[in-house]
């Protein structure tokens, strides 16, 4: 498993023409994770974008990762969406740059529904995006819905469906893989299965950017790529896998802080 260490390439804040000085005032980062994933998913990224002087928040949702014993048949895109409110809340932050990796681009743009004043962009990594009004299912290809509700309700209790494995992420890295494979935990089906409540305009005016994993492509969450070119949201490419944030952390963080 590949970590930043000493030897990684030295990333510079593209607000100035020499690496960040701590003491300086940093955007945050709030980084939301995807389905199955939790807070852990962004160690890589944190440690880098706090080494050039960001505050950084890796909230995981309620029901999953460290949080997986709270699940209940009330979590849903209400809770998740609270999750975040919360720390932007609690914390006092303030221009934040929200990013949403996967799923959690469903849950950051709900943030930007309810908290617009508290963010300054947000950035959606290979994200799930649907329609106002429509649940997450509707960002799957057909027939996801159908699967993973038998998958849930075959482990007994049908709130949650069972992780996959991690190669699905785009991870080839068998060490890579073996450490997310460790970590997943299941998604609570009724995160997908009811609508976020998203209102057009989606995003609520903020700039969103919208960084597409390309290589391999993640073909689960191509119907996003419609409406993030018909929104008008910029759009950028990342040569490497749909876990950017574990496969690629230098080059995403260079991502984030352009």
């Amino acid at each position: 498993m590949s970590e930043a260490t000493s030897d990684s390439p030295v990333l510079r804040d593209p607000a100035g023409d020499s690496p960040s000085n701590p003491s300086e005032r940093r955007d945050p980062f709030v980084l939301v994770h995807g389905a199955c994933h939790g807070g852990w998913c962004w160690v890589r990224v944190a440690r880098l974008l706090r080494a050039v002087g960001h505050e950084v928040f890796t909230p995981t949702l309620t029901g999953l990762g460290e949080r997986a014993h709270l699940l209940t048949a009330d979590v849903g895109p209400s809770t998740m969406v609270q999750d975040v409110v919360a720390v932007l809340e609690t914390e006092e932050l303030r221009d934040v740059v929200l990013v949403g990796h996967s799923f959690g681009a469903l849950v950051a743009l709900g943030v930007a529904d309810r908290l617009p004043h508290r963010l300054r962009r947000v950035v959606l990594l290979d994200g799930v995006v649907v329609e106002p009004g429509e649940p997450g299912f509707a960002g799957l290809p057909p027939g996801t819905a159908e699967s993973r509700t038998a998958a849930a309700q075959a482990t007994g209790n049908g709130l949650a469906y069972p992780p996959p494995s991690a190669t699905v992420f785009g991870l080839s890295d068998p060490d890579d893989a073996a450490w997310v494979d460790r970590r997943l935990t299941p998604q609570p089906l009724r995160s997908y299965s009811e609508p976020f409540g998203l209102r057009a305009p989606l995003g609520n005016g903020l700039p969103v950017s919208y960084i597409c994993c390309t290589d391999p492509p993640y073909s689960a969450i191509h119907s996003a790529h419609a409406i993030v070119r018909r929104e008008g949201w910029e759009w950028r490419e990342l040569a490497t896998g749909h876990d950017a944030m574990i496969t690629a952390p230098e080059a995403t963080v260079a991502e984030l802080l352009r």
